[in-house]
């Protein structure tokens, strides 16, 4: 996703909850953690991390699922229970969008995967770099992101 197609629309799969994109995408990530694998009911989850000002739920009201700490927060839509998004607090500067969710995904790859330690063993991406876990620190996503700009997001 660059800026000349943006913005980007998608929803949840019964349209009631809505939202747009406005900023290109910091990363993109396959997570194969088991919690994702069961709230995606999938081998993993698809995610973009936008910068918080470049998302926006523009119709319906999402609400809490999944995960329901203080610090993780897993939003759905109440009607069909599509994961959407998730938001970390206190904000962290970008919002996790799953990326399925978007009106038009065919485009999407992941850049990196998370939790390979976990994954199923058939289960396989083309991401470019791959981490049993996740890094340890924010300082750690810095080459990353960098990356994943110069190529263009």
């Amino acid at each position: 996703m660059t800026d000349s197609t943006l913005p980007v629309e998608g929803g949840c799969r019964c349209g009631r909850v809505r939202f747009r994109v406005t900023r290109p995408a910091l990363l993109t990530a396959a997570c194969h953690c088991t919690g994702c694998q069961k709230m995606s009911a999938s081998a993993f989850s698809l995610t973009m991390s936008v910068p918080t000002d470049g998302f926006e739920v523009i119709a319906g009201t999402p609400v809490i699922g999944g995960l329901h700490g203080a610090e993780v927060r897993h939003h759905h839509c109440d009607w069909c229970k599509s994961w959407v998004f998730t938001r970390v607090e206190p904000d962290m500067g970008f919002v996790n969008v799953r990326a399925t969710m978007l009106d038009d995904h065919a485009g999407f790859v992941p850049f990196v995967e998370f939790w390979t330690r976990e994954k199923l063993p058939w289960a396989t991406t083309s991401a470019r770099h791959s981490f049993e876990s996740q890094p340890d620190s924010m300082e750690a996503f810095g080459p990353l992101l960098a990356e994943f700009a110069a190529l263009g997001g």
